[in-house]
């Protein structure tokens, strides 16, 4: 089974890089979504296997849908230009925090990396 990923991100050039980068390597794409009440809305109709999340979206900060996809045990990737790592795992302890611009080997190795975990967490 493909493992679904849900993106949100307001800058379109980086969001459509990212869901290339992530859909190339297999996975199946949920978004991009550039505002935070769309891609709650689609978080709450089909469940994703992980989340990668800008903190800043067109309308408002995404702690709202991190909170969500928390209580639902959707691991999370904060994607961030804003705020450090530290201050991300202030809120989100278990979430994995990576700064832009972020290559796309990175990110992927990231991705790979949330996934492992959380199967062998589950």
């Amino acid at each position: 089974m493909v493992q679904r990923i849900l993106v949100a991100e307001d800058e379109p050039v980086i969001a459509f890089d990212l869901c290339d980068t992530v859909e190339e390597a297999g996975y199946e794409v949920e978004g991009p979504y550039s505002g935070l009440s769309s891609a709650m809305l689609a978080s709450r109709t089909d469940k994703p296997d992980l989340a990668i999340l800008d903190i800043t979206l067109d309308d408002g900060e995404v702690f709202p849908l991190a909170k969500q996809l928390e209580a639902d045990n959707v691991p999370i990737i904060f994607h961030s230009g804003r705020l450090t790592r530290e201050q991300v795992e202030q809120h989100f302890p278990r979430a994995t925090t990576l700064a832009k611009p972020c290559p796309p080997a990175d990110m992927l190795s990231a991705v790979n990396d949330v996934l492992e975990s959380a199967k062998v967490g589950g």
